[in-house]
């Protein structure tokens, strides 16, 4: 467990189209304006949001509907407290990142449920599970928030 409540966090993963966006929506209004929290992706592609992980993070009342995908290079600042990795591509690209820094580097190996397959209903099950994975990892590192939408 980190020691203290960063002042900064990013949530990488590979494409920054499901698992990040869920993290960094997680995050914040669990501990609100105390820190800041960005996700990216190793890359990204060209697509619309996914159209299961908004109904999903809409069942917790986070909005992500204005989520615009994007990689390492497209961030605004490059200084993060911590970097928590979700796949094995973000690591790579957080590892180079933070070479030269003291930035405390996690990796939660998260599932993709963007690769479940079959009815409707299990796939936003897989995407629920991912989703709460999320917030337990968050809950166990960086403690019991104030405030928390879930």
């Amino acid at each position: 467990m980190t020691q203290r409540l960063p002042v900064s966090v990013l949530f990488p993963c590979s494409f920054n189209g499901v698992r990040s966006p869920m993290a960094a929506g997680l995050m914040k209004p669990m501990f609100g304006s105390r820190l800041f929290v960005e996700s990216c992706g190793a890359q990204t592609k060209d697509a619309d949001l996914d159209p299961f992980m908004l109904p999903v993070m809409d069942e917790i009342g986070i909005d992500l509907s204005g989520h615009n995908p994007k990689t390492f290079g497209n961030l605004e600042d490059d200084c993060f407290d911590v970097i928590v990795s979700l796949t094995p591509s973000a690591q790579l690209g957080a590892a180079a990142l933070t070479r030269n820094s003291a930035t405390i580097l996690l990796f939660w190996l998260t599932s993709n449920p963007s690769l479940t397959e079959g009815r409707r209903d299990k796939i936003l099950a897989a995407y629920r599970e991912t989703r709460d994975a999320l917030a337990a990892h968050m809950k166990a590192e960086f403690g019991a928030p104030s405030t928390f939408g879930a």
